[in-house]
């Protein structure tokens, strides 16, 4: 018997030990079920990102039928004229037009009904915005006219024109994506491929930057801050592909036309913009021409100097209304290459019909009180044209 208790003794400890493990399991759970409480209720209370991107859109819809036409060509004034078709009796004119900033880069979906519209030689040599425009048909036909030639836009073609020449055309009801990139965006062009204007692009790339421009009107909405930069040099890169490998690419201005020497001059002065040395003696000497010859090119822009000044002037304003841009009106001035403050502020005045500093707190042009435009400050309002100033010019 004494040998049996003495099993049993010896047998308890065993049963001790057993169970002992389960309890250390058991309190080893709960530490763990302890350890991260604050990541689950943190993870409940999470509330999604806002959107990076506010579109400014614009629609002649909720105004009456006698007021839509007037303000729609009070919305596009700072592009073009546009004008009924003669054999209109319509009274209304229903159309929207929605525009997503990426910055470096403009995208706008339109839907208008038939029109026409023109770009004259007057308004490209009084606002100076010569950015290159990029246009996809999703229904409609349109005619566009430049020099002469008609460019013919259908559902599915890509149109590549020039803000900085004067067009005209005629649009039946349609539907399109647009781009608006700063003409310096295709510059530096490793390829050095001239640029023909009022073009249509075709070919397999052109279907390729067709299906990738599909893909980021899709995606607007959920794009971030830092996607812009490689969304802008993509679609750089890719309208380039598609420009150097089109039929319409071998077709060339002569280096010494006047429109191969108008983009060569924009290129050279947007780049030495701040430069002190901007002369006419240094433009003749990095063009190759003879000062006659420059003469005759600036003539119709009132000369050589007035051009000059003007682009400065025009980035001088970009820089003002940028509300993100808080320098001194001197310094802004100094930066954009004038040496005198004064003088800055008494061609700025002259030019544009408002100070510098009134240039910060400008008023929402006619008609805009009707778009739904992101919430901001009176001064910092933005509209299409500013974003079209603006577009290139950064600071």
């Amino acid at each position: 018997m004494s040998d049996l208790r003495r099993d049993e003794q010896a047998a308890a400890p065993a049963v001790d030990n057993k169970n002992k493990p389960r309890s250390d399991a058991s309190s080893d759970a709960q530490v763990e079920r302890r350890r991260f409480p604050r990541q689950e209720r943190a993870s409940e209370n999470r509330q999604p990102a806002s959107p990076t991107l506010t579109p400014l859109s614009f629609s002649t819809r909720e105004l009456k039928p006698d007021e839509q036409f007037s303000a729609w060509q009070a919305y596009m004034a700072p592009l073009m004229e546009v004008r009924r078709p003669d054999i209109s009796q319509q009274v209304e004119f229903a159309a929207d037009h929605t525009a997503w900033n990426l910055g470096g880069m403009l995208v706008v979906q339109q839907n208008t009904p038939p029109h026409s519209y023109m770009r004259s030689l007057a308004k490209v040599r009084s606002d100076l915005i010569d950015h290159w425009h990029v246009s996809i048909l999703r229904s409609g036909h349109t005619w566009t006219e430049v020099d002469g030639r008609v460019s013919e836009g259908e559902p599915a073609t890509v149109e590549l024109r020039s803000l900085g020449h004067p067009f005209r055309g005629r649009s039946t009801q349609a539907q399109s994506l647009s781009l608006y990139l700063p003409r310096e965006l295709l510059f530096d062009n490793p390829g050095s491929t001239e640029i023909r204007n009022n073009i249509v692009l075709s070919g397999t790339y052109t279907k390729m930057l067709v299906d990738y421009l599909d893909s980021i009107e899709a995606n607007l909405a959920g794009f971030a801050e830092r996607d812009f930069p490689h969304v802008v040099q993509t679609t750089r890169d890719m309208i380039l592909t598609c420009v150097s490998s089109s039929a319409e690419a071998s077709s060339v201005p002569e280096p010494h036309s006047t429109w191969a020497l108008m983009e060569r001059m924009r290129r050279f002065v947007q780049r030495n913009l701040k430069s002190s040395d901007l002369t006419t003696e240094r433009l003749c000497r990095e063009l190759g021409i003879s000062r006659t010859r420059l003469y005759q090119v600036f003539g119709p822009d009132g000369g050589v100097h007035h051009y000059i000044q003007r682009r400065r002037l025009l980035a001088a304003h970009a820089a003002l209304s940028d509300t993100t841009n808080r320098q001194p009106v001197a310094d802004i001035a100094f930066d954009i290459g004038f040496s005198s403050a004064a003088h800055f502020s008494r061609a700025f005045s002259k030019e544009f019909g408002y100070s510098p500093r009134e240039a910060r707190n400008l008023t929402v042009p006619p008609y805009l009180g009707h778009s739904e435009t992101p919430a901001s400050t009176v001064e910092g309002t933005p509209s299409f044209d500013k974003w079209l100033r603006a577009l290139g010019h950064s600071h």
